[in-house]
Protein backbone atom coordinates (compact mmCIF):
# COMPACT_ATOMS: atom_id res chain seq x y z
CA UNK A 1 0.00 0.00 0.00
CA UNK A 2 1.32 3.28 -0.76
CA UNK A 3 1.62 6.10 1.80
CA UNK A 4 -0.52 8.30 -0.63
CA UNK A 5 -3.15 5.61 0.09
CA UNK A 6 -2.60 4.98 3.77
CA UNK A 7 -3.13 8.63 4.41
CA UNK A 8 -6.37 8.89 2.33
CA UNK A 9 -7.57 5.77 4.89
CA UNK A 10 -6.36 7.76 7.72
CA UNK A 11 -7.88 10.92 6.68
CA UNK A 12 -11.36 8.46 5.39
CA UNK A 13 -11.35 7.06 8.50
CA UNK A 14 -11.01 10.58 10.69
CA UNK A 15 -13.99 11.74 8.70
CA UNK A 16 -16.13 8.97 9.44
CA UNK A 17 -15.55 9.35 13.37
CA UNK A 18 -16.20 13.15 12.98
CA UNK A 19 -19.39 12.73 11.10
CA UNK A 20 -20.96 9.67 12.57
CA UNK A 21 -23.11 11.93 15.47
CA UNK A 22 -24.41 14.06 13.04
CA UNK A 23 -25.29 11.46 10.77
CA UNK A 24 -26.92 9.81 13.98
CA UNK A 25 -28.79 12.84 14.83
CA UNK A 26 -30.08 13.60 10.79
CA UNK A 27 -31.44 9.44 10.87
CA UNK A 28 -35.55 9.66 10.71
CA UNK A 29 -37.02 9.09 14.36
CA UNK A 30 -38.35 5.03 14.29
CA UNK A 31 -42.53 5.53 14.48
CA UNK A 32 -43.94 4.60 17.68
CA UNK A 33 -47.74 3.10 17.77
CA UNK A 34 -47.47 3.10 22.04
CA UNK A 35 -51.06 4.90 22.74
CA UNK A 36 -51.05 8.23 24.18
CA UNK A 37 -52.18 6.89 27.56
CA UNK A 38 -50.16 4.44 28.00
CA UNK A 39 -46.88 7.28 26.96
CA UNK A 40 -48.61 9.42 29.93
CA UNK A 41 -48.09 6.75 32.63
CA UNK A 42 -44.74 5.93 31.17
CA UNK A 43 -43.69 9.26 31.95
CA UNK A 44 -45.67 9.44 34.77
CA UNK A 45 -43.68 6.91 35.79
CA UNK A 46 -40.36 7.77 35.23
CA UNK A 47 -40.19 10.32 38.29
CA UNK A 48 -37.77 7.61 40.30
CA UNK A 49 -35.14 7.13 37.47
CA UNK A 50 -31.95 8.53 37.55
CA UNK A 51 -30.27 10.49 34.15
CA UNK A 52 -27.97 12.96 33.50
CA UNK A 53 -26.92 14.59 30.17
CA UNK A 54 -26.62 17.67 28.87
CA UNK A 55 -29.99 20.31 28.49
CA UNK A 56 -30.44 23.62 25.86
CA UNK A 57 -33.33 25.76 26.80
CA UNK A 58 -34.31 28.57 24.72
CA UNK A 59 -37.48 31.39 25.80
CA UNK A 60 -39.29 34.15 23.98
CA UNK A 61 -40.25 35.19 27.57
CA UNK A 62 -38.78 39.07 28.04
CA UNK A 63 -39.70 39.38 31.53
CA UNK A 64 -38.97 43.28 33.01
CA UNK A 65 -35.43 43.15 34.16
CA UNK A 66 -36.21 44.16 38.19
CA UNK A 67 -33.84 43.14 40.63
CA UNK A 68 -35.40 40.51 42.56
CA UNK A 69 -36.19 38.84 39.46
CA UNK A 70 -33.62 39.34 37.13
CA UNK A 71 -32.67 35.50 37.00
CA UNK A 72 -36.37 34.37 36.19
CA UNK A 73 -35.63 36.83 32.77
CA UNK A 74 -32.23 35.38 31.85
CA UNK A 75 -33.83 31.88 32.48
CA UNK A 76 -37.39 32.39 30.16
CA UNK A 77 -36.11 34.74 28.08
CA UNK A 78 -32.86 33.37 26.35
CA UNK A 79 -30.39 30.14 26.18
CA UNK A 80 -29.46 28.70 29.19
CA UNK A 81 -27.17 25.58 28.56
CA UNK A 82 -26.53 22.75 31.78
CA UNK A 83 -25.09 20.02 32.41
CA UNK A 84 -26.86 17.77 35.19
CA UNK A 85 -26.89 14.70 37.14
CA UNK A 86 -30.23 13.30 38.89
CA UNK A 87 -30.29 10.24 41.12
CA UNK A 88 -33.78 11.42 42.63
CA UNK A 89 -35.79 14.02 43.62
CA UNK A 90 -33.78 14.04 47.13
CA UNK A 91 -30.30 14.22 45.33
CA UNK A 92 -29.06 15.76 41.81
CA UNK A 93 -26.94 18.78 40.73
CA UNK A 94 -27.52 20.71 37.43
CA UNK A 95 -24.64 22.79 36.57
CA UNK A 96 -25.71 26.26 34.56
CA UNK A 97 -22.77 26.57 31.79
CA UNK A 98 -21.93 30.22 31.87
CA UNK A 99 -18.99 31.79 29.30
CA UNK A 100 -16.96 33.41 32.53
CA UNK A 101 -18.01 29.46 34.27
CA UNK A 102 -20.50 28.49 35.55
CA UNK A 103 -23.16 28.47 38.52
CA UNK A 104 -23.71 24.99 40.51
CA UNK A 105 -27.28 24.08 42.19
CA UNK A 106 -26.16 20.76 44.41
CA UNK A 107 -29.64 19.55 46.27
CA UNK A 108 -28.98 17.11 48.90
CA UNK A 109 -32.81 15.84 50.83
CA UNK A 110 -33.99 19.06 52.09
CA UNK A 111 -31.01 21.53 51.57
CA UNK A 112 -29.75 23.22 47.98
CA UNK A 113 -26.33 24.59 47.72
CA UNK A 114 -25.96 27.66 45.22
CA UNK A 115 -22.07 27.12 44.19
CA UNK A 116 -20.14 30.20 42.27
CA UNK A 117 -17.49 28.83 41.54
CA UNK A 118 -16.01 31.44 40.04
CA UNK A 119 -16.28 34.19 42.90
CA UNK A 120 -15.54 31.15 45.30
CA UNK A 121 -18.98 31.69 47.62
CA UNK A 122 -21.72 28.88 48.01
CA UNK A 123 -24.94 29.28 49.65
CA UNK A 124 -26.65 26.55 51.53
CA UNK A 125 -30.53 26.99 52.14
CA UNK A 126 -33.83 24.82 53.03
CA UNK A 127 -36.53 23.72 49.97
CA UNK A 128 -38.94 26.17 50.78
CA UNK A 129 -42.58 25.57 50.32
CA UNK A 130 -43.36 27.89 48.08
CA UNK A 131 -39.88 29.48 45.79
CA UNK A 132 -39.75 30.83 42.26
CA UNK A 133 -38.32 28.34 39.39
CA UNK A 134 -34.45 27.80 38.81
CA UNK A 135 -32.52 26.36 36.82
CA UNK A 136 -33.12 22.81 37.91
CA UNK A 137 -36.59 23.43 37.46
CA UNK A 138 -36.21 23.81 33.64
CA UNK A 139 -34.87 20.11 32.79
CA UNK A 140 -37.12 18.39 30.54
CA UNK A 141 -37.74 15.39 33.62
CA UNK A 142 -38.81 18.12 36.14
CA UNK A 143 -40.64 20.34 33.69
CA UNK A 144 -42.78 17.74 32.39
CA UNK A 145 -43.75 16.72 35.54
CA UNK A 146 -45.31 20.41 36.58
CA UNK A 147 -46.82 20.46 33.20
CA UNK A 148 -48.43 16.90 34.09
CA UNK A 149 -50.24 17.71 37.32
CA UNK A 150 -53.70 17.33 36.84
CA UNK A 151 -53.92 16.02 33.03
CA UNK A 152 -55.92 13.08 33.00
CA UNK A 153 -55.93 10.52 29.48
CA UNK A 154 -58.19 13.02 27.73
CA UNK A 155 -56.17 15.85 27.63
CA UNK A 156 -53.02 14.03 25.72
CA UNK A 157 -53.14 13.09 22.24
CA UNK A 158 -50.02 11.15 19.88
CA UNK A 159 -48.02 13.08 17.73
CA UNK A 160 -45.02 11.96 15.39
CA UNK A 161 -41.64 10.67 16.96
CA UNK A 162 -38.72 13.09 16.75
CA UNK A 163 -34.95 12.05 17.12
CA UNK A 164 -33.86 13.74 20.23
CA UNK A 165 -30.20 13.30 21.58
CA UNK A 166 -29.76 10.34 18.95
CA UNK A 167 -32.97 8.71 20.78
CA UNK A 168 -35.84 7.92 18.64
CA UNK A 169 -38.66 9.61 20.93
CA UNK A 170 -42.23 9.42 20.91
CA UNK A 171 -44.69 12.10 21.27
CA UNK A 172 -47.21 13.23 23.34
CA UNK A 173 -49.31 16.28 23.18
CA UNK A 174 -51.24 18.12 26.25
CA UNK A 175 -54.02 19.88 25.70
CA UNK A 176 -55.58 22.22 28.42
CA UNK A 177 -59.21 20.84 29.51
CA UNK A 178 -59.55 24.53 31.31
CA UNK A 179 -60.51 27.08 29.08
CA UNK A 180 -59.03 29.58 31.21
CA UNK A 181 -54.87 28.47 30.23
CA UNK A 182 -53.03 30.45 28.40
CA UNK A 183 -50.93 27.55 27.11
CA UNK A 184 -52.36 26.36 23.37
CA UNK A 185 -50.79 22.79 23.90
CA UNK A 186 -47.07 21.35 25.23
CA UNK A 187 -45.50 18.71 23.33
CA UNK A 188 -43.20 15.71 25.40
CA UNK A 189 -40.87 13.31 23.55
CA UNK A 190 -39.81 10.74 25.97
CA UNK A 191 -37.13 8.05 25.90
CA UNK A 192 -38.90 5.01 24.61
CA UNK A 193 -36.80 3.01 27.13
CA UNK A 194 -37.40 4.72 30.30
CA UNK A 195 -39.92 6.85 29.80
CA UNK A 196 -38.25 10.13 31.02
CA UNK A 197 -38.80 13.34 28.89
CA UNK A 198 -36.32 14.14 26.68
CA UNK A 199 -37.41 17.37 25.20
CA UNK A 200 -40.44 19.65 25.87
CA UNK A 201 -41.84 22.79 23.78
CA UNK A 202 -44.88 25.02 25.50
CA UNK A 203 -46.51 27.00 22.91
CA UNK A 204 -49.01 29.89 23.45
CA UNK A 205 -50.47 30.91 19.60
CA UNK A 206 -48.56 30.94 16.94
CA UNK A 207 -46.28 28.05 15.36
CA UNK A 208 -43.01 28.95 17.21
CA UNK A 209 -42.78 27.39 20.73
CA UNK A 210 -42.84 30.56 23.76
CA UNK A 211 -40.60 28.17 25.68
CA UNK A 212 -38.19 24.67 24.61
CA UNK A 213 -36.30 22.76 27.03
CA UNK A 214 -33.96 19.41 25.71
CA UNK A 215 -31.44 16.89 26.07
CA UNK A 216 -28.50 17.60 23.89
CA UNK A 217 -27.15 14.34 25.25
CA UNK A 218 -28.51 11.68 27.77
CA UNK A 219 -27.91 8.82 29.56
CA UNK A 220 -30.85 7.08 31.22
CA UNK A 221 -28.18 5.35 33.62
CA UNK A 222 -28.19 6.41 37.29
CA UNK A 223 -25.19 8.71 38.25
CA UNK A 224 -23.05 7.65 41.35
CA UNK A 225 -23.51 9.78 44.51
CA UNK A 226 -20.07 11.39 43.87
CA UNK A 227 -21.60 12.96 40.90
CA UNK A 228 -24.06 15.05 42.85
CA UNK A 229 -22.10 15.58 45.58
CA UNK A 230 -20.70 18.95 46.72
CA UNK A 231 -16.95 19.72 48.42
CA UNK A 232 -15.93 23.08 48.37
CA UNK A 233 -12.46 24.58 47.43
CA UNK A 234 -10.14 25.58 50.70
CA UNK A 235 -10.71 29.09 49.74
CA UNK A 236 -14.83 28.75 49.07
CA UNK A 237 -16.95 30.88 51.16
CA UNK A 238 -20.04 28.60 52.77
CA UNK A 239 -22.75 30.34 54.24
CA UNK A 240 -26.39 29.28 55.04
CA UNK A 241 -29.05 31.54 54.22
CA UNK A 242 -33.02 31.04 55.65
CA UNK A 243 -34.59 33.55 53.21
CA UNK A 244 -33.99 32.14 49.36
CA UNK A 245 -35.42 35.09 47.35
CA UNK A 246 -38.30 37.95 47.43
CA UNK A 247 -41.31 35.41 47.41
CA UNK A 248 -39.88 33.07 50.49
CA UNK A 249 -39.31 35.91 52.47
CA UNK A 250 -43.08 37.28 51.23
CA UNK A 251 -44.56 33.94 52.60
CA UNK A 252 -42.82 33.55 55.92
CA UNK A 253 -43.11 37.51 56.94
CA UNK A 254 -45.36 39.26 55.21
CA UNK A 255 -49.01 39.39 57.65
CA UNK A 256 -50.99 38.40 54.93
CA UNK A 257 -53.34 35.42 54.33
CA UNK A 258 -54.30 34.94 50.62
CA UNK A 259 -57.89 34.09 49.52
CA UNK A 260 -58.84 30.11 49.38
CA UNK A 261 -59.73 30.57 45.62
CA UNK A 262 -59.18 33.12 42.92
CA UNK A 263 -60.82 32.84 39.38
CA UNK A 264 -62.45 29.47 40.36
CA UNK A 265 -58.94 28.48 41.22
CA UNK A 266 -58.44 26.53 44.61
CA UNK A 267 -55.41 27.27 46.31
CA UNK A 268 -52.89 24.77 46.61
CA UNK A 269 -52.08 22.58 50.14
CA UNK A 270 -48.75 24.19 49.72
CA UNK A 271 -50.07 27.40 50.12
CA UNK A 272 -49.47 28.06 54.13
CA UNK A 273 -47.92 31.54 54.44
CA UNK A 274 -48.69 34.60 52.67
CA UNK A 275 -48.09 33.52 49.10
CA UNK A 276 -51.02 31.55 47.27
CA UNK A 277 -50.18 29.15 44.10
CA UNK A 278 -53.72 28.38 42.66
CA UNK A 279 -54.74 25.41 39.93
CA UNK A 280 -52.19 23.57 38.95
CA UNK A 281 -50.13 22.18 35.23
CA UNK A 282 -51.09 24.20 32.53
CA UNK A 283 -53.59 26.76 34.19
CA UNK A 284 -51.67 28.08 37.56
CA UNK A 285 -51.10 31.30 39.29
CA UNK A 286 -49.02 32.91 41.85
CA UNK A 287 -50.02 35.84 43.97
CA UNK A 288 -47.23 37.93 45.84
CA UNK A 289 -47.88 40.44 48.30
CA UNK A 290 -45.46 43.08 47.95
CA UNK A 291 -43.93 45.83 49.75
CA UNK A 292 -43.49 49.54 48.24
CA UNK A 293 -40.09 49.59 47.10
CA UNK A 294 -39.83 45.73 45.69
CA UNK A 295 -43.47 46.67 43.99
CA UNK A 296 -42.52 50.26 42.79
CA UNK A 297 -39.24 48.98 41.28
CA UNK A 298 -40.84 46.24 39.43
CA UNK A 299 -43.86 48.46 38.50
CA UNK A 300 -41.19 50.87 36.64
CA UNK A 301 -39.48 47.54 35.01
CA UNK A 302 -43.63 46.78 33.50
CA UNK A 303 -44.19 50.40 32.43
CA UNK A 304 -41.23 50.14 29.66
CA UNK A 305 -42.23 46.49 28.56
CA UNK A 306 -43.69 45.90 25.15
CA UNK A 307 -47.39 45.13 25.29
CA UNK A 308 -47.90 47.22 28.73
CA UNK A 309 -51.61 47.58 29.74
CA UNK A 310 -52.65 49.71 31.86
CA UNK A 311 -56.28 49.60 33.90
CA UNK A 312 -57.58 50.74 36.89
CA UNK A 313 -54.93 50.33 39.53
CA UNK A 314 -52.90 47.47 37.87
CA UNK A 315 -50.46 47.31 35.69
CA UNK A 316 -50.47 43.86 33.19
CA UNK A 317 -47.91 42.35 30.79
CA UNK A 318 -48.66 38.85 28.67
CA UNK A 319 -45.40 37.08 27.84
CA UNK A 320 -46.98 34.13 25.25
CA UNK A 321 -48.48 31.69 27.71
CA UNK A 322 -47.12 34.00 30.86
CA UNK A 323 -49.11 36.33 32.09
CA UNK A 324 -47.91 39.24 35.15
CA UNK A 325 -50.12 41.65 36.45
CA UNK A 326 -49.31 44.29 39.47
CA UNK A 327 -51.90 45.33 41.53
CA UNK A 328 -51.81 48.84 43.21
CA UNK A 329 -50.30 52.41 41.95
CA UNK A 330 -46.78 54.02 43.10
CA UNK A 331 -46.11 53.87 46.85
CA UNK A 332 -49.08 51.38 47.20
CA UNK A 333 -46.95 48.27 47.53
CA UNK A 334 -49.22 45.35 46.24
CA UNK A 335 -49.83 41.94 44.60
CA UNK A 336 -47.82 40.11 42.02
CA UNK A 337 -49.62 37.36 39.88
CA UNK A 338 -47.80 35.71 37.62
CA UNK A 339 -48.97 32.22 35.74
CA UNK A 340 -50.52 30.74 32.68
CA UNK A 341 -53.92 32.00 33.37
CA UNK A 342 -55.44 34.37 29.86
CA UNK A 343 -55.91 37.66 30.45
CA UNK A 344 -59.39 37.99 31.69
CA UNK A 345 -58.97 35.11 34.34
CA UNK A 346 -55.82 36.48 35.64
CA UNK A 347 -57.41 40.02 36.02
CA UNK A 348 -60.72 37.94 38.09
CA UNK A 349 -57.46 36.42 40.13
CA UNK A 350 -56.06 40.06 40.97
CA UNK A 351 -59.52 41.13 41.92
CA UNK A 352 -60.49 37.99 43.88
CA UNK A 353 -57.08 38.34 45.68
CA UNK A 354 -57.50 41.81 46.36
CA UNK A 355 -61.19 41.29 47.88
CA UNK A 356 -60.34 37.96 49.86
CA UNK A 357 -56.64 38.31 51.12
CA UNK A 358 -56.74 39.41 55.13
CA UNK A 359 -54.32 40.68 57.32
CA UNK A 360 -53.00 38.99 60.46
CA UNK A 361 -50.80 41.63 62.20
CA UNK A 362 -49.39 44.82 62.18
CA UNK A 363 -48.97 45.83 58.44
CA UNK A 364 -45.51 46.71 57.17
Amino acid sequence: MTRFRRWGLVVAGILLLVAAPVVVRAWPAAPSDVRAATLLAQVRGSDDRGWSGYVETEGSLELPDADRFSDLGSLLGGRTRMRAWWRDSDHWRVDQLLVSGETDLVHDEGLTTEWDYEHARATVSRDPGIRLPRTADLVPPVLARRLLRGVTDDDVSRIPSRRVAGRSAPGLRVVPSSDQSSIDHVDIWADPGTGVPLRVEVYAAGDAPAFRSAFVDFSGHRPDAADVGFTPTATTDVRFDDVLHIADAANQYAPIRPPDSVAGLAKAASSEGAVGVYGQGLTEVIAIPLRDREADALRDQLEVTRGVEHLAHRTLVTLGPLGVILTGDPGDGGFLLAGTLDRAALVRAADDVLAGFTYTGDRR
